[in-house]
């Protein structure tokens, strides 16, 4: 599949990472010579450099025979004219990524569809919403739900207080039997690793599950984590994204946003309802503790300094706030997760690049997520009628080793397999995959 992404920085570059496990003829643009280099040095990859937008960086590039063209450039207007183009030239499907909420509304869609726009995306809205996500299942570092509900994938740190620490994956499964849930994956420092019933659980490791949403408030406390309901919710920054996430915890929460600049807080007030603007210094904790601090059930840090965000969220740590959420720019931080001391990191370019990724996908897939911290990933497939893999067991499906079946939904019913579970016409299956399997475990269901 040829694919041109026009924008060799992390959307990119982090779209273009992903492609090339699976082997896609990929194509970089980019105006940054330094940029091209860092890709060509780390990827397989080729690249042109130019501006996107230009009829012949286009042609170049060969969009006139692209199944996809993504426009992730930092430039709105770049982006949207390179799509508009390239569609025009022949590309079969484009994406373009944007800013300006006025182009994310819903009857703006037919428009840039009919200009030769498939589909808008916005990292700042993206992330907003993952926080929002984050925020109603506040013991969890991660969750993402399939099918509407009937299952999720949820990511918890174990600390000292847990006491499944020191067991074993089957001791915890005979203890807590009438719960449906299944570990799919630890982080255990950089490793991302498929859990056996023979592993061990030890302090520190972010492990994921995939569970039924009935059963998470139930296996929450097996972890030895609280339950608790955020009400009041502290924002640290006046950036595009901290207004945009506003925007959005208003509706459901207590918001107060702190930002240091006068004019900027002036700005956020007029489009803001229902928040209380401060105009406050986020890095003095005296400040902080007077607008309330200790009265916050999750402080969210978004201004555009990655480790002002990360010592602000460990100062509400220290001061008792329950849950802290840092954006972070650097994505090497996101691996340190688990260790800084944050509950949780999130990369904004990466969030955007996820679902993107997701528009390439083959096969019957129904969602994907993938793993903070990690390039693995969880992917629903729709099982059809007659497809192969009817006529086989889990077992038999022979999936590469780096890869496992975490859970098959039927009708609505969230079932997890064993080694001699039967597939059926209409199943779900969700399949947790490293990156080096993800070609092949779309194969398979393809």
């Amino acid at each position: 599949m040829k694919i041109v992404i026009a924008g060799a920085g992390d959307i990119g570059f982090h779209i273009a990472k992903l492609l090339t496990y699976e082997k896609q003829d990929i194509t970089l643009i980019d105006i940054d010579e330094e940029v091209l280099d860092h890709a060509r040095t780390h990827l397989d990859v080729l690249t042109i450099k130019g501006d996107a937008s230009s009829l012949s960086i286009l042609q170049e590039a060969g969009v006139d025979r692209a199944r996809l063209v993504i426009a992730a450039t930092t430039s709105e207007k770049t982006n949207i004219i390179t799509a508009i183009l390239a569609k025009k030239m022949g590309a079969r499907q484009t994406i373009a990524r944007v800013q300006s909420p006025e182009y994310l509304a819903k009857d703006q869609k037919s428009i840039f569809q009919e200009l030769g726009v498939d589909s808008l995306i916005s990292p700042e809205q993206l992330a907003a919403q993952e926080v929002l996500r984050l925020l109603k299942q506040c013991s969890l570092t991660d969750i993402f739900e399939f099918e509407g509900g009937q299952i999720s994938l949820i990511g918890v740190l174990l600390d000292d207080s847990s006491p499944i620490v020191n067991m074993s994956i089957k001791e915890v499964d005979v203890i807590y039997d009438k719960i449906v849930f299944k570990p799919i994956a630890l982080l255990r420092g950089h490793q991302t690793i498929i859990p056996n019933p023979n592993s061990i659980l030890r302090r520190s490791d972010h492990i994921y599950f995939l569970a039924r949403n009935r059963d998470i408030d139930t296996l929450v406390k097996i972890i030895g984590k609280d339950n608790v309901v955020v009400k009041n919710v502290m924002i640290i920054g006046g950036t595009e994204l901290a207004l945009k996430t506003a925007q959005i915890l208003e509706e459901h929460y207590n918001v107060i946003l702190i930002e240091k600049d006068k004019n900027r807080c002036k700005t956020l007030v007029q489009h803001l309802h229902n928040t209380l603007v401060v105009c406050a210094d986020p890095s003095n904790l005296n400040e902080l503790e007077e607008e309330g601090l200790k009265k916050m059930d999750a402080v969210v840090a978004l201004s555009d300094n990655s480790e002002s965000n990360i010592i602000a969220s460990l100062m509400a740590e220290e001061a008792g706030v329950y849950k802290t959420i840092a954006l972070v720019s650097n994505t090497h931080y996101i691996r340190l997760s688990q260790n800084i001391g944050v509950d949780t990191l999130i990369n904004e370019k990466l969030i955007a690049a996820n679902n993107i990724f997701r528009f390439v996908r083959k096969g019957n897939v129904e969602a994907i997520t993938s793993i903070h911290g990690s390039d693995a990933e969880i992917i629903e497939f729709h099982i059809t009628k007659g497809h192969r893999v009817t006529k086989r067991t889990v077992e038999n499906l022979h999936l590469p080793a780096s890869a496992v079946v975490g859970s098959v939904l039927r009708g609505k019913e969230a079932l997890i397999p064993t080694d001699d579970f039967q597939l059926q016409s209409d199943d779900k299956i969700i399949v947790f995959a490293l990156p080096e399997a993800i070609a092949s475990v779309e194969k398979i269901f393809r």
